[in-house]
C-alpha cells in the first residue's frame, strides 16, 4: 500500500552546498519541530554548507493510542515506558517501509551531487531509532549519525539485517539519551550502546542528568560539534578564511 508524503522542509546550505543533514521528527510530531534547533545552528554559522532535510512522517494508525492516526514513521505497540514492551513487539513492516523512504531521501542527495560521506542521518526518538537502524543496514556509507532518546529497532534480528549490508560499522554514532527518559527507558538506549560498541561500532553515548524524553541546550550544542566534525568545510571554503 502506497503511503501519502508531504515534502520535507528544506533548509538550504547558506553557503555552497557541500554536505547534508537528514534529520528525522519523533511520534506524533513533524519535520517543524525540529527548525527552531536547525535555525539555532544556522545563525552561529558553523554549518554554512550543510542542507538541512526535515522529513515528515506520514499519519497511521497507533495502537498504544488506541488506534489514534498520528504522524509515525512506524507502529507502537505500547508506551508504558518499559524496556520489554517497547522490543516485544515491533512494526517491522512499518520499520523496513520507513527505512526504504529515509534510504530514497538520502538517494536524492547522492543524485543531486553530494557525496555519501558527506551526508549525516539523525533524529530523535522515533526518528532516532529509525536513523539508527537505517543508517547501519543502510546502502551507503555515511559521514555519521545521529540517535536522540531512542534504541536500537530490531535488535534480535539486527544481524541477519547487516549480512545484508554492513558499511558503516567505521561510522561514527553519537547517542545522546536523558537519564529521567520515561517514554524510552535511559536502560534501553545503553543496552543498544553497549550491543553496539560490542559489536565493533564506532559508537558514543552521551548522558543527560534529570533530562526526560526531550533536548536540552546542551545536548543540541554536542551535536553541532559532532556535525562539524563529521561535515567540515570543503578546502575551497577553508582557503576563502
Amino acid at each position: 500500500m502506497s503511503i501519502r508524503r508531504a515534502p520535507p522542509l528544506i533548509f538550504p546550505a547558506a553557503a555552497k552546498h557541500t554536505a547534508t543533514v537528514i534529520f528525522v521528527h519523533g511520534l506524533g510530531d513533524s519535520g517543524y519541530g525540529w527548525a527552531s534547533a536547525v535555525e539555532n545552528w544556522r545563525r552561529r554559522q558553523r554549518l554554512d554548507e550543510v542542507k538541512f532535510v526535515l522529513p515528515h512522517a506520514p499519519r497511521i494508525p497507533v495502537t498504544a493510542t488506541d488506534g489514534m492516526s498520528l504522524p509515525a514513521w512506524y507502529d507502537i505497540f505500547a508506551l508504558s515506558g518499559k524496556i520489554d514492551d517497547l522490543r516485544r513487539d515491533q512494526d517491522q513492516a512499518g520499520i523496513l517501509q520507513s527505512r526504504q523512504y529515509l534510504g530514497e531521501l538520502i538517494q536524492t542527495e547522492i543524485d543531486g551531487g553530494i557525496p555519501s560521506d558527506r551526508i549525516v542521518l539523525g533524529g530523535f526518538s522515533q526518528g532516532g531509532a529509525m536513523s539508527l537502524f537505517s543508517g547501519l543496514t543502510g546502502k551507503v556509507r555515511l559521514a555519521g549519525i545521529v540517535a536522540l532518546s531512542c534504541y536500537l529497532l530490531l535488535d534480535d534480528k539486527f544481524a541477519d539485517f547487516l549480512k545484508e549490508s554492513d558499511l558503516n560499522r567505521q561510522t561514527p554514532i553519537l547517542m545522546c539519551h536523558g537519564d529521567a527518559d520515561p517514554v524510552v527507558p535511559y536502560g534501553l538506549g545503553q543496552m543498544s550502546f553497549e550491543k553496539l560498541k560490542k559489536e565493533g561500532f564506532d559508537v558514543t553515548m552521551k548522558t543527560y542528568p534529570e533530562m526526560p524524553h526531550s533536548a536540552c541546550v546542551e545536548e543540541l550544542d554536542e551535536i553541532e560539534a559532532f556535525l562539524r566534525a563529521r561535515l567540515p568545510p570543503t578546502e575551497d571554503k577553508k582557503s576563502e578564511l
